[in-house]
């Protein structure tokens, strides 16, 4: 059996700045420090930061007065937000800027008067916090069949926005039938799918014409990591979603003369290299790398943290 390591895979550049903003922030403030939600969807991440003194919370409530809070990497709304400022936290705002971006859009168009179609998924935490940023005019989509649904005020001044996670196939179908239904939609200047989760998909669809079964390591919670694996499906080969190499099971892999490997981009490589020693164990005998997009992306930390 031969493995065959996606390129890229795992930690993103917005993963990475929120990780470092709880790591920089235990160092200099020491624990406790309290973030609301899990920094990112990756259970080993968040035992990690736990283990060093960091707090997982998801009511402000439950924050002490004075304490430090760190807002997690999928942002939030605005009255959580204005709660936060109200009780008088330290807060340091790990929203990947990617999504940040998104936030500063729907701001200035509902300035212009525009009403939104969201493309995501409900309960997320960042569709919650993207939907958070208007007291109205924000319309959740989840698939085609919603779009058909959905009803707006008005349809003279009216924008598209996505969570930044989705399938880019499924979003690309969603918004076109949002065009289709509104011929005047106002789509963004770029594509709000990450960069991350774009390359990440593309690597999926090179290495699943190469191999017999797909391994993706990641969290359930991680939308981008469900992605990853449904996209492999659709594709025609078998996949599967491992939090790490402990839940591999031995007949996934009968018959199988290629396996592929990929990440979720909350990951850590470490829990990849553990997959690739526990697949050896099962027989494999070589790794390789397949070529793809260099990232090169790093985002600064909040002032008070460089």
């Amino acid at each position: 059996m031969d493995i065959t390591l996606a390129e890229p895979r795992g930690f993103c550049a917005g993963v990475d700045r929120a990780i470092e903003i709880v790591e920089r922030a235990l160092e200099k403030f020491g624990a406790p420090i309290y973030v609301r939600h899990e920094i990112v969807h990756n259970t080993h991440v968040v035992n990690d930061l736990k283990a060093r003194g960091a707090i997982f919370i998801e009511e402000l409530s439950d924050v002490p007065p004075g304490a430090t809070l760190i807002f997690s990497a999928h942002g939030v709304s605005k009255a959580v937000q204005n709660e936060a400022a109200a009780r008088g936290f330290q807060v340091f705002d790990a929203t990947c800027p990617l999504v940040t971006k998104v936030h500063v859009e729907v701001a200035k168009l509902a300035k212009e008067g525009y009403e939104f179609i969201m493309i995501g998924h409900k309960g997320h935490p960042e569709v919650e916090g993207t939907m958070g940023q208007l007291d109205q005019g924000i319309h959740l989509v989840e698939d085609v069949a919603d779009v058909a649904r959905v009803a707006p005020r008005q349809t003279a001044k009216l924008a598209v926005v996505t969570q930044t996670t989705l399938s880019v196939d499924d979003a690309a179908e969603i918004t076109a039938a949002v065009r289709a239904r509104f011929p005047q939609v106002r789509e963004p200047k770029q594509q709000d799918i990450c960069y991350a989760t774009q390359n990440r998909q593309d690597a999926v669809k090179l290495l699943s014409a190469q191999v017999d079964t797909v391994v993706v390591v990641g969290s359930p919670t991680s939308s981008n990591t469900n992605r990853l694996r449904e996209l492999a499906d659709r594709l025609g080969v078998p996949a599967y979603m491992v939090e790490d190499a402990t839940e591999l099971k031995p007949e996934w892999f009968e018959g199988s003369a290629r396996v592929g490997l990929t990440a979720g981009a909350s990951a850590p490589e470490s829990l990849v290299q553990g997959v690739v020693t526990r697949l050896k164990q099962l027989g494999a005998v070589s790794v390789r790398t397949l070529a793809g997009a260099e990232e090169t992306m790093k985002f600064p930390l909040p002032k008070g943290l460089k």
